[in-house]
């Protein structure tokens, strides 16, 4: 009998794991909760809701194979040997069979299960899935991790012109066991339960997933490059949630990707080109945290940033948290995050860069603060981006590129539609207006919008000097952006 494990990998299609393990034998699926492993990691409760809901879709459809879904909990990752130990001697089970993760305590966690159940005579297989290339095969010609993105994408392009990595085929219908499928819980302790406006746009499955897959690859894929910094447009293919789940795979997504641009990667559509790319980004940071494990241990990866002078302003960061730094452009932003668990890219990199430069407050408390709200949140993905606005980060913005959150408004939100639907209470502004109400003055300003927390020139050049002043930081000028 083969158990497979499941973890970040909720689908029964293009799945390594589970195709190798029902292609061995009668085959099990477990999932193990894990909520005090979860808070410590600042998984936000949206997302193990998600995660609780894709079980329930994944459930069914194992269930249609007679493939039984288990459930079982090791509250911490410390347990997780035990409890599958356990597991696999009540079911007489030959191999365990997982798709690899990423990070300190994910590779910890899987070297001691599989040194546990080893012991005990049962094998433990791992594979490649979440990624196109396994961390420690792209590096380079002096054996290294790539630090600089169009370096390792390079790369990236010339092996995948070479071999593309094949889609998996699901497995097949096994003889029924005698053994039920466990319900899957509505929720965990700890976790409160999301706004159903909240779940509603992110509805759980393999259906949904393939479906905004499709509709992307079929008819938006050709604006993504023009439409896709624009956070009122509908520009991005809105399947970050199910990828970090797991409930669809990149490889799915490239082969989608490269069905759209008759197979061209650098060339033809331009859409095409430049989505393969964000899916390239994703694998860099994945990379990343293999090869430079001190990311995942909340370290820079700059070392010489850690000497950097971070305010302890709390009144700040809550203005900042909860939406009312006096800027629109942030305020929406952080809205949109509040409420719907996802927050568009481009704004990403506005509102965190706000943080780390205008409010010189340490980047680990944006990226703590995302991880405990985003829907989508991926500890690789969410450090790498929060490191390159901070400036102490792999391919970082040098420190001197500071985006001006008034002029990212006026270019990416020209008429203020996204700030309108995100602060309602700023509708009535025009176009010109909206971008900085401030400039109103307080007799025609909006009675419930504060002024601005920050002057924005001044806190620029607060944050110029204080990485200037930094150990080994050659003293260079710099413009807005």
């Amino acid at each position: 009998m083969q158990l497979i494990w499941l973890r970040s990998d909720l689908r029964q299609h293009d799945n390594t794991a589970l195709a190798a393990a029902a292609a061995r034998g009668p085959t099990v699926a477990v999932y193990l909760l894990s909520p005090q492993q979860w808070l410590e990691h600042d998984d936000a409760p949206c997302k193990v809701d998600f995660w609780l809901r894709n079980l329930q879709q994944l459930s069914k459809s194992l269930g249609a194979l007679n493939i039984p879904l288990l459930i079982r909990s090791a509250e911490h990752w410390d347990q997780a040997p035990a409890e599958l130990l356990k597991l696999c001697q009540q079911l007489q089970i030959d191999a365990v069979h997982v798709n690899e993760e990423y990070g300190v305590h994910e590779s910890r966690r899987d070297a001691l299960v599989a040194e546990t159940l080893k012991a005990e005579g049962i094998d433990f297989y791992s594979y490649l899935d979440q990624l196109l290339f396994k961390p420690g095969t792209v590096l380079t010609k002096t054996g290294t991790y790539f630090q600089v993105f169009s370096q390792f994408r390079k790369v990236c392009y010339e092996r995948l012109h070479r071999s593309m990595p094949a889609l998996v085929k699901a497995p097949g219908k096994q003889a029924a066991l005698k053994l039920a499928s466990d319900p899957i819980p509505d929720a965990v302790k700890g976790f409160a339960t999301p706004s159903e406006a909240l779940r509603t746009l992110w509805p759980a499955g393999e259906k949904e997933a393939q479906r905004r897959l499709d509709t992307f690859a079929d008819a938006q894929i050709d604006y993504y490059q023009s439409e896709r910094d624009f956070p009122a447009k509908p520009g991005t293919s809105q399947l970050s949630a199910y990828l970090a789940a797991g409930v669809i795979s990149p490889r799915q997504c490239l082969h989608a990707a490269l069905q759209s641009n008759q197979g061209e990667f650098e060339s033809g559509k331009v859409g095409a080109v430049t989505w393969i790319n964000e899916l390239l980004w994703r694998e860099f940071y994945k990379h990343i945290l293999v090869g430079y494990p001190r990311v995942s241990r909340h370290r820079a990866f700059r070392p010489e940033t850690e000497a950097l002078a971070w305010r302890d302003a709390p009144d700040e960061l809550a203005a900042w948290q909860e939406a009312r730094t006096g800027l629109p452009i942030i305020d929406a932003a952080m809205r949109q995050l509040l409420e719907t668990g996802w927050m568009h890219n481009r704004l990403r990199m506005v509102v965190a860069m706000f943080l780390t430069k205008n409010l010189l407050i340490d980047w680990r408390e944006g990226e703590r603060f995302f991880m405990r709200h985003l829907i989508d949140g991926d500890l690789a993905a969410n450090n790498g981006g929060w490191q390159w606005s901070a400036s102490t980060g792999t391919d970082s913005a040098p420190y001197f590129r500071i985006f001006n959150p008034l002029s990212q408004s006026e270019k990416f939100d020209s008429e203020g539609l996204f700030i309108k639907h995100w602060l309602p209470q700023l509708a009535g502004l025009n176009k010109k207006e909206i971008h900085n109400p401030a400039n109103l003055g307080g007799l025609f300003g909006v009675a419930d919008y504060p002024s601005p927390i920050v002057n924005l020139s001044a806190s620029r050049e607060r944050a110029l000097a204080a990485f200037k002043n930094l150990p080994s930081r050659a003293a260079t000028g710099g413009a807005d952006e």
